[in-house]
């Protein structure tokens, strides 16, 4: 967490700020771990100030601001990192500030409880050379069945595990990969080498499915609280899990069985047996569990 759904959330709340000149740069004094700033922040302030932005784009995860130079300001929220616009919770976590003058947002704001988030400043070139093609897969909204079945087909990884590889396509993580494998029917621990022809239909249509109505409810904000939007608003998407974090309870698909969790790559994995069954060596399902 943040995964797609939550940084395209923030993308879209801070694009306001594309035709604004950054005018200052300040990183707010704090006792805490400071988080990590590429290059060093007095670098960074003489780099930017003076820039417009032009742009503000998403890559996977991380929300980029593409300024009127050969430059982008890539902001990764990581675990508990936020893009703000408005005040945050409190001070003591503010990261990074922004001050913008020439449009209708005064300032862009990084605020981080866990300090995991990172900020790079990267010419075009060294954006391509970190996150290009040859590193980080095709965008989760975007990619096709046969580039997926492409890419994964002769895979001996659990479906589960593969959908969160960067590098196969980008934006997914734990929390969505349980949920679109609900929807499609498939079992988190089937090998992506036996799903057939319809399978890759129905992943790739689930995944768009479950990603575009998560940003239209504004993303999923936890127990914890952590994730909010740009407006430091909780999204609502949780309220449409339908088997994340609800091991024990009734599934909401087929009203029959309890929703179950395992470990997958060391992260919990979600899943109702009845809507997403095993399959035995054939490729048949086997009997359903109850």
């Amino acid at each position: 967490m943040p995964e797609l759904p939550e940084v395209e959330t923030m993308r879209r709340g801070i694009a306001g700020v594309a035709g604004c000149r950054i005018e200052g740069v300040e990183m707010p004094r704090t006792g805490l771990h400071p988080i990590q700033i590429v290059p060093a922040v007095a670098v960074l302030r003489r780099r930017l100030v003076g820039r417009r932005i032009e742009a503000v784009g998403r890559l996977g995860k991380r929300v980029v601001l593409l300024l009127d130079s050969d430059q982008r300001l890539v902001i990764e929220p990581r675990m508990t990192g936020r893009v703000l616009l408005d005040n945050p919770p409190n001070r003591s976590h503010l990261r990074l500030v922004l001050r913008l003058s020439g449009g209708s947002q005064p300032q862009l704001l990084f605020w981080d409880v866990r300090g995991l988030g990172v900020v790079r400043l990267l010419t075009a070139q060294e954006l391509s050379a970190r996150w290009g093609p040859q590193k980080l897969g095709p965008d989760a909204l975007e990619i096709s069945a046969d580039e997926l079945r492409r890419r994964l087909s002769t895979s001996r990884r659990p479906v589960k595990v593969a959908l969160m590889d960067q590098q196969v396509l980008a934006g997914i993580g734990n929390l969505y990969a349980s949920e679109i494998l609900h929807r499609a029917g498939l079992h988190p621990q089937l090998g992506c080498r036996r799903l057939r022809r319809a399978d890759w239909a129905a992943l790739t249509g689930s995944i768009r499915e479950v990603l575009l109505e998560a940003i239209a409810c504004q993303g999923s904000t936890l127990a914890d609280g952590t994730y909010r939007d740009a407006r430091n608003q909780a999204g609502l998407f949780q309220e449409r899990h339908r088997v994340y974090q609800r091991d024990g309870k009734p599934c909401l698909g087929c009203g029959r069985s309890q929703i179950q969790r395992i470990v997958q790559a060391q992260r919990s994995t979600f899943f109702c047996p009845t809507c997403q069954p095993r399959r035995g060596k054939s490729g048949e399902s086997t009997q359903r569990e109850r």
